[in-house]
C-alpha cells in the first residue's frame, strides 16, 4: 500500500520528527482524496499536479503555512517514489518557505527594498542574506547566521561550495566542541548548527543525512551578580546618557540592546512604566520606569525633540519601523514618537536598505564606559552591562518580591528561568547561617 509506505518511509528519516510526521501523512492523503487516487497505489506527481492542488488551496484560504507543509510533503513522496525531487517542486517549496514566514514575521514586499548588501562577499553568502530577508529573520540572525557561514567556509577555503555536505559540517561542529578553552555552550553550539542547516537545506535544498558531532561540554555557568554596594560604587563612575542607561537597566531590568532600543513612545512617564517591545522571543512587556530618572528621561526627550527637529529641517528625520508598520502608516517613521531615546551622533547607512537615517547608539556607547567605571570601582567581578538586568532580578528577590512579578518584569516565558536568581542571592532560600558561624559562637558563648 503506498500510505503504508509513505508512513514507513517517514518513520526512516531521522530529520523527519513528530510532529511533522502527523502532518505529513493528513496532507498524503489530502492529496490523494483531491486527486481521487485510491490510497493503496502510487500517485505520479510532479511540478504541474503540486501546483494545481495549491491553487486550489488557496483558493480555499489554507494559508501560506500549510501550503508549506503540503508543498514538503509532496517534496518526500516524490522522493520516496522516484528517488529524487524534481527542481520545480523544490523551487515551489522554496516559495511558499519565503511567503510563509514572511507572512509570520513581517511585510513580504519588504524584501524588495532591503537590497543593499556587503561589497565582495562569496556569491552563496549574499543568497543567504537573500532567503533571510524574504523570510524576515530579524537582522541580528542575520549577521549571527552569516557570521557563522563565513566561518565555515574560511575552514574549508579549497573546498567547492556544490561539494561540501554531512562530513564538513560535523568535522566544523567537533572543531568548536573541542577548543582548548573547553569549547562553546550548548547555545552557541546549536546557533552554530541552525546556520549551517539553514544554508544546505533552505538555501540550497539539500537534504541532510543524520548529523554525529560531539555535544558542548561547557558547563552552564551562574549569571554575574553585583551587591547594592558595588552598584552605586560603579554608578558613581557613569556621567550623562551613560548613567541613564545604567540606570535604565538596572532599576527596569532592561537588556542592554533594549535600553539602546528605546523609543520616546516607549515611556510612560507619569505611570512610571517603560513598555519593552519586541524583547528576546519577539515578545512585549511592561516594566518600571524608576522614580529617580524620571527627570533625566524627560529632559533626554526634550533634546531629542530639538534634535528631531533639526533632523526633519535638513530632509532626514525618518527612524527604522517594523515592517507592518512602515506599509500602513507611511509618514509614521519620521513622527518624534517613534524617535529613538538614545540616538546617535551621526547618520549612518541602514545594512539592509541601505538608506541613510539617525540609528540608536552602538553597543559600544555604554559597554566601553562600563568597563572603565567597573575597574575604577576597583571591583573585580567579570561584569559587562548585562550583569545590571541580573543585579535587578536578584535584588528584587532579596527584597522580598514575589518571583512570579519579578518573571513579569524580566519577561521570561518560564518561571524556571527566573529562578535561576535564586542560586545567586546572598541568602538563598531560607535565612541559612553557616554551621561554622554557629560553631564559633557557641564557642564565644561557653567563654
Amino acid at each position: 500500500m503506498s500510505l503504508d509506505r509513505f508512513k514507513s518511509y517517514l518513520s526512516q528519516l531521522p530529520e523527519v520528527k513528530h510532529p511533522d510526521r502527523e502532518w505529513s501523512l493528513r496532507w498524503i492523503k489530502r492529496i490523494f482524496e483531491f486527486f481521487k487516487n485510491p490510497l493503496e497505489s502510487d500517485l505520479t506527481f510532479d511540478t504541474n499536479l503540486l501546483i494545481t492542488f495549491l491553487v486550489a488551496m488557496r483558493k480555499n484560504g489554507v494559508p501560506a503555512w500549510q501550503r508549506h507543509q503540503a508543498a514538503v510533503t509532496a517534496g518526500r513522496y516524490q522522493v520516496m517514489t522516484c528517488g529524487t525531487i524534481e527542481r520545480g517542486v523544490h523551487e515551489v517549496i522554496q516559495k511558499l518557505a519565503d511567503l510563509a514566514m514572511s507572512e509570520r514575521n513581517g511585510d513580504a514586499a519588504a524584501a524588495a527594498r532591503e537590497t543593499h548588501y556587503p561589497k565582495d562577499e562569496p556569491s552563496v553568502v549574499t543568497e543567504t542574506r537573500k532567503t533571510l530577508r524574504r523570510r524576515r529573520y530579524k537582522f541580528d540572525t542575520e549577521k549571527a547566521y552569516i557570521g557563522w557561514i563565513q566561518r565555515f567556509l574560511h575552514d574549508n577555503p579549497r573546498r567547492d561550495v556544490e561539494s561540501l555536505g554531512e562530513p564538513e559540517i560535523r568535522n566544523f561542529l567537533n572543531s568548536l566542541v573541542m577548543q582548548p578553552n573547553g569549547g562553546v555552550a550548548a547555545k552557541t553550539l546549536n546557533q552554530a548548527k541552525s546556520a549551517l542547516l539553514f544554508l544546505f537545506q533552505q538555501v540550497w535544498g539539500r537534504d541532510l543525512a543524520f548529523l554525529d558531532h560531539g555535544a558542548a561540554t561547557k558547563p552552564a555557568k551562574l549569571p554575574v551578580v553585583l551587591t547594592q554596594s558595588e552598584v552605586a560604587s560603579v554608578r558613581e563612575h557613569t556621567v550623562g546618557l551613560q548613567r541613564m542607561m545604567f540606570d535604565l537597566m538596572y532599576g527596569g531590568g532592561l537588556r542592554h540592546k533594549e535600553c539602546r532600543r528605546l523609543r520616546i513612545k516607549d515611556l510612560q512617564i507619569d505611570e512610571g512604566t517603560i513598555l519593552v517591545r519586541d524583547g528576546k522571543g519577539e515578545k512585549d512587556r511592561i516594566t518600571v520606569l524608576p522614580s529617580h530618572v524620571r527627570v533625566a528621561v524627560t529632559e533626554q526627550i526634550e533634546r531629542c525633540r530639538q534634535r528631531h527637529k533639526h533632523d526633519l529641517e535638513m530632509g532626514g528625520g525618518e527612524v527604522f519601523l517594523p515592517d507592518a508598520l512602515a506599509r500602513k502608516y507611511l509618514n509614521e517613521s519620521r513622527k518624534f514618537g517613534w524617535q529613538w531615546l538614545f540616538p546617535s551622533p551621526r547618520i549612518s547607512t541602514d545594512p539592509r536598505s541601505g538608506k541613510k537615517w539617525r540609528h540608536h547608539v552602538s553597543e559600544d556607547f555604554l559597554a566601553k564606559p562600563f568597563a572603565r567605571a567597573l575597574q575604577r570601582s576597583g571591583c573585580v567581578k567579570n561584569a559587562v552591562p548585562h550583569t545590571l538586568r541580573h543585579s535587578f532580578a536578584t535584588h528584587l528577590l532579596e527584597g522580598g518580591a514575589d518571583i512570579r512579578t519579578v518573571q513579569e518584569l524580566l519577561g521570561h516565558t518560564d518561571v524556571k528561568t527566573t529562578m535561576i536568581y535564586l542560586h545567586v542571592m546572598n541568602r538563598p532560600g531560607l535565612a541559612v547561617v553557616s554551621p561554622l558561624d554557629r560553631l564559633i559562637d557557641a564557642m564565644s558563648l561557653k567563654a
